[in-house]
């Protein structure tokens, strides 16, 4: 396999076992730490999330996971639209992301609407599913915090 500088593009995306959360990258610069996490919802190249779900999903969690913490640089649906990267100042393991995002998608299932889903906010207000969003958070809370952190599915 030819060595690419972008990491997931050297992720062998047949070997891993979705759901997951994995430190996908790190970086320091001038004294700054700065993690980079891949948010797996589903199997690569085997189910993908609704363009309209993981749409809500992607403003649901934006702002949920910034009333967690205050070091959320960005959350990127992947255009594979098998899950997200979140990008966080400082070196964090993924059991602080696990444990983060979890409480993040609990507090998101309680929402009775999707946060700036409207045209002067939202470049596609149209583009939206809440219940396909639900959908995905339930399954993937669903999964045991040890499942979670097992991107190889190794210890399950």
């Amino acid at each position: 396999m030819q060595e690419y500088k972008v990491e997931s593009f050297n992720l062998d995306h047949t070997k891993v076992v979705a759901p997951y959360i994995r430190v996908a990258d790190r970086k320091e610069w001038q004294g700054v730490t700065v993690t980079k996490f891949d948010i797996r919802f589903t199997q690569p190249n085997k189910e993908f999330l609704d363009p309209a779900a993981i749409h809500s999903l992607e403003h649901l969690l934006a702002e949920e996971l910034r009333h967690q913490v205050d070091n959320i640089i960005d959350l990127s649906p992947m255009g594979c639209r098998t899950g997200f990267y979140l990008t966080v100042f400082g070196k964090h393991d993924p059991e602080w992301a696990e444990h983060t995002l979890r409480k993040a998608l609990e507090e998101a299932l309680l929402s009775r609407e999707i946060p700036a889903k409207n045209e002067t906010q939202c470049g596609n207000a149209a583009l939206h599913n809440l219940e396909g969003a639900r959908k995905a958070i339930k399954e993937f809370i669903a999964h045991s915090r040890t499942k979670l952190l097992d991107p190889f599915g190794n210890g399950s």
